[in-house]
């Protein structure tokens, strides 16, 4: 007890170091533990969305599971005890066993084919050939209709008849009314007696109890369930040929911490099912959903790592900045302990307990923290942007709590490194440190700074090469395999190149004061000697900025640049603001499906594919004419073209376009193209037969500007065009190339014989829409659109609507821009981001502060000199104005170079978060000016506060107490 009450004493010597030093470990903590949490929170909800959109899309319940089975020559008393022990299961050991509740169940069971012989011949005509089940559902009253009739009832009637219930399909499919009574034939003997009593159908079309839709009982009596386990399942009257167990699970509590618990139950339902049934099947659409997030977490939670990577290694260093001015204020204790005889562990055993205390109590304000900065990070829509959207519920997990006790012990080991450099050295060779000037530290004396930059350039040149040949090849991104250590390139080059210029940065010093050396006014002078001779005075404070500085312009870079390089990507895809075709009109034959005795269309007739297709073009005013569409454009795009250039064919996709239109329209980024996009549309407009093609054409089969082309498709002869001009990128098309085995149709000379797997350059041909329609053959086209600014796609779907366009396919770039930014990956690059950024400006401002109060309390005796001999207060303010700008100024040039740098060669490494096939436009680094002058801003602010605070501190200093402190 009375060692720490002594470690209370030591650290209430120092509070506000020891304070500054908790913020930054609670910041740590909560940062590290937040990755976890937000990656569990973003993907719970993500998850949830994915389900939802399943049911939109498919018009089915996502967290429905069916597992049927089927009896193949059991014997009546078997299968019973196997129905009652699997029901068992279902009704008790399943719902225990997913980790969801279970919002509605059912049990289905129908029999063998069996054939239905009227009672009375009278009535029914006994010619037709009745075909059909027996079936019953659990809980059925409940969830019907009826439509006519009443309810039948479970127990048998006087005269043996089984009361059942049909739907409308099955009275007219089994040509028979309601009250007709009938004998279920089976195996050419009667077996029982029925009579459907009444018709159903849905009660409620959104209910979770229909799993099946009504059209399964098209050929069914559906009997009461406990009339069926009577007569049919205990009875043995007819074989039971299958049975489904029904659960319609809430898939809205699912989190990812649940995901395991749903695999195993999943696996072992299933086992169960296949283990006592000869045949079975399942159907649960979860699962396949499910079965893609493991990938999906891992891949988030490497992309959160790399994001943050920069903000830890600024963390460790702020700790180590902080832990370094503590241990400053302490090292002549150190060293009287350490000539009395004090071991180096007994010291380090007080510092550790020391920052145990202050771990401890980050643990429990970073654990919390982090849940606060997940919803922080969740409220994110791009950087520095947050909307009101659905809050996150993040909650503390087994890896939380992991990563806050790493990042405290790791916080632990940073902290005692300055303390254990300090107890090297007795009080002797203290005084020998301080009375000696060290003209060069230990990082430039051994080239850290050299190794570093060398080491961050050997892995991005690596990096660069493996993505180049993920290209070539039109691999995914997923098949890069990652080095944990690709994300510390950045930081180390921040470091290194920081280092470098600091390296430089006493030699500019040099030249500065030689340049003026005859001009500089006294305190200037003065300024420039002290800055000068203690340049490594100074260099924890101007690293600790330049790297504040350039790891939030590197933060910011990243976002800007990924988030812009996602929405290019998606308007470059899709040409335009919206992507639409209609139908046409044509002569084509429709091809008659045959039935199968299911009644389902398993085959079409043959049509005469020799036939040449005619089409009908529908009118372009109405789509011109839409409320909401300020340009439209008609584009055909044949992917299956042939162009063939000197009695040479190849495969190529062909666009056709009206230049004036589609310039209105269409989205090209500035600086793809050698010329303005703009400037290609005007040199084909006044020619009819002049086409566009792209480089990979020009270049493979040697055509150049000028030479005369022929294009067509299959089944066409084709038409001789001019070459006006090459281009790289044109919207829509992907030049990159694509996988041999996913190019279809591909002829031999469509590119040259290259290595084995290798893969397929695309070809494109651009020319006029009135030529190809003209000159080869009218077919359907895309719209593309140009909407008016401020206007609603809800209202655009609704025009198209009202003016009656049957619409086949609609694209609209908005929303699928908005789609992505709701990407767990995009939503975690946003936040991290901004978070990296605010945190990298907030230690800037608490790092300077610290740092400079310290400093100048440190050197009161000196001011106090300069007061004694004559230095009014206006020069020293001037002095110190001079000192900053020659220090920490200086740094922020040095943090903004680094920073942009950085971002122009490291940013391309999360490159990795989009598929190779997708990387058209090519990527591109952003750095905006609003960042910069955020940066600037910030930096001068903390500048202007630190000076307001040193000149307060040294108004208030009086002359007498300097000279008291220099006797003392």
């Amino acid at each position: 007890m009375a060692l720490f009450f002594m470690i209370l004493r030591k650290m209430r010597k120092n509070l506000l170091l020891e304070t500054a030093l908790l913020v930054g470990l609670i910041l740590t903590v909560a940062l590290t533990a937040a990755i976890p949490v937000y990656t569990h929170s973003t993907l719970d909800r993500m998850l949830v969305k994915e389900l939802d959109r399943y049911q939109t899309d498919n018009n089915a319940y996502a967290g429905s599971y069916v597992w049927t089975a089927y009896f193949r020559n059991s014997k009546p008393e078997q299968a019973a005890a196997k129905l009652a022990q699997a029901d068992a299961y279902f009704d008790q050991s399943i719902p225990d066993r997913f980790p969801m509740d279970s919002l509605e169940t059912a049990k289905l069971r129908y029999s063998k084919n069996v054939s239905f012989t009227p009672v009375d011949t009278a009535k029914v005509d006994s010619r037709i050939n009745r075909e059909g089940r027996l079936s019953a559902l659990s809980g059925l009253e409940q969830h019907i209709k009826l439509v006519d009739g009443r309810l039948p009832q479970a127990a048998v009637s006087a005269d043996g008849t089984v009361e059942a219930l049909v739907t409308d399909r099955a009275l007219s499919s089994l040509k028979m009314v309601l009250g007709n009574e009938f004998y279920v034939m089976s195996d050419n003997q009667q077996v029982l007696k029925i009579k459907p009593v009444g018709v159903f159908t849905v009660k409620d079309e959104h209910d979770l109890y229909w799993f099946q839709s009504l059209d399964s009982l098209r050929a069914s009596f559906v009997l009461p369930y406990e009339a069926f386990e009577r007569e049919i399942t205990n009875g043995g009257k007819i074989p039971v040929l299958g049975m489904s167990w029904f659960h319609a699970f809430d898939y809205r509590s699912l989190k990812m911490g649940d995901l395991e618990t749903l695999k195993q139950a999943d696996e072992e339902s299933r086992n169960y099912v296949a283990s006592h049934f000869e045949y079975s099947s399942f159907e649960n659409p979860m699962m396949k959903i499910v079965d893609t997030y493991e990938a999906k977490e891992a891949r988030l939670r490497l992309m959160l790592w790399a994001l943050n990577a920069p903000v830890l290694v600024l963390f460790a260093f702020y700790l180590f900045m902080v832990a370094g001015l503590i241990t400053e204020r302490q090292k002549n204790e150190i060293s009287v302990l350490r000539s009395r005889g004090a071991a180096r562990w007994q010291i380090l055993a007080a510092s550790l307990a020391e920052s145990l205390l202050l771990g401890v109590l980050a643990l429990l304000a970073g654990l919390p923290g982090s849940l606060l900065l997940t919803r922080v990070l969740g409220a994110s829509s791009g950087f520095l942007v947050f909307v009101s959207r659905a809050p996150l519920y993040p909650s503390l997990n087994a890896d939380a709590l992991l990563y806050a006790a790493l990042a405290v012990l790791c916080s632990v080991v940073m902290t005692l490194l300055p303390v254990w450099q300090a107890t090297r050295s007795s009080i002797v060779a203290r005084k020998q440190q301080l009375s000696r000037v060290r003209s060069v530290t230990f990082l430039h004396k051994y080239f850290i700074d050299l190794l570093l930059i060398g080491f961050a350039l050997y892995g991005l040149q690596n990096y660069q090469r493996r993505m180049k040949d993920l290209t070539a090849h039109a691999l995914d991104s997923l098949s890069f395999k990652v080095d944990p250590l690709l994300f510390l390139l950045p930081a180390c080059f921040i470091i290194g190149f920081t280092l470098l210029l600091l390296r430089l940065y006493p030699y500019l010093l040099r030249l500065l004061y030689l340049l003026g050396k005859r001009f500089w006014s006294p305190g200037l002078y003065s300024t420039l000697i002290q800055v000068g001779r203690s340049a490594t005075q100074y260099q924890t404070i101007m690293v600790f900025l330049s790297l504040t500085l350039a790891t939030g312009l590197f933060s910011a870079s990243a976002a800007r640049t990924l988030n812009a390089n996602a929405e290019e990507q998606i308007r470059y895809r899709y040409g335009a603001d919206v992507s639409m075709s209609v139908a046409w009109s044509n002569d084509a034959p429709v091809a008659v499906p045959t039935l199968a005795q299911s009644g389902k269309a398993v085959s079409a007739a043959p049509v005469d594919s020799d036939k040449r297709v005619t089409y009908i073009e529908p009118p372009f005013e109405p789509v011109r004419q839409l409320p909401e569409v300020d340009a439209a454009a008609k584009v055909f795009i044949e992917d299956e073209g042939r162009v063939t250039v000197n009695g040479k064919p190849a495969d190529s996709a062909i666009m056709g376009i009206d230049t004036d239109d589609f310039g209105r329209v269409a989205w090209m980024r500035d600086g793809l193209l050698d010329h303005s996009f703009y400037a290609y549309l005007n040199l084909i407009a006044p020619e009819p037969t002049a086409v566009l093609i792209s480089r990979s054409l020009a270049d493979d089969l040697k055509v150049k500007v000028g030479d005369h082309i022929q294009i067509g498709w299959e089944g066409i002869q084709q038409a001789e065009t001019i070459v006006f001009g090459i281009v790289d990128y044109w919207p829509s098309w992907n030049p990159l190339p694509t996988p041999k085995d996913k190019a279809a149709g591909t002829a031999e000379a469509s590119a040259p014989a290259g290595e084995a797997g290798e893969a397929t350059k695309p070809y494109l041909v651009v020319g006029h829409l009135s030529f190809i329609q003209n000159h080869l053959e009218r077919k359907p086209y895309e719209y593309w659109l140009k909407l008016k600014p401020g206007a609603l796609v809800q209202e655009l779907y609704q025009s198209i609507e009202s003016a009656d366009l049957s619409v086949n396919r609609i694209d609209v770039s908005r929303q699928i821009i908005t789609e992505r930014k709701n990407d767990p990956a995009q939503l975690a690059i946003n936040g991290m981001m901004t978070m990296g950024f605010l945190i990298s400006m907030l230690l800037t401002l608490i790092g300077f502060l610290l740092y400079w109060l310290l400093s100048i309390t440190g050197r009161m005796l000196q001011f106090g000199i300069y007061r004694a001999i004559g230095i009014t207060f206006q020069q020293l303010v001037g002095m110190l104005i001079a000192e900053q700008a020659l220090t920490s100024a200086a740094a922020v040039c040095m943090g903004v170079g680094a920073g942009m740098v950085t971002s122009r060669l490291f940013v391309p490494l999360f490159r990795i978060s989009f598929s190779a096939a997708e990387q058209v436009p090519p990527f591109h680094v952003i750095v905006e000016r609003g960042d910069l002058l955020r940066l600037y801003g910030i930096a001068a602010l903390t500048i202007l506060i630190g000076l307001a605070a040193l000149g307060i501190l040294l108004s208030r200093m009086k002359l007498h107490q300097a000279v008291k402190l220099g006797e003392d």
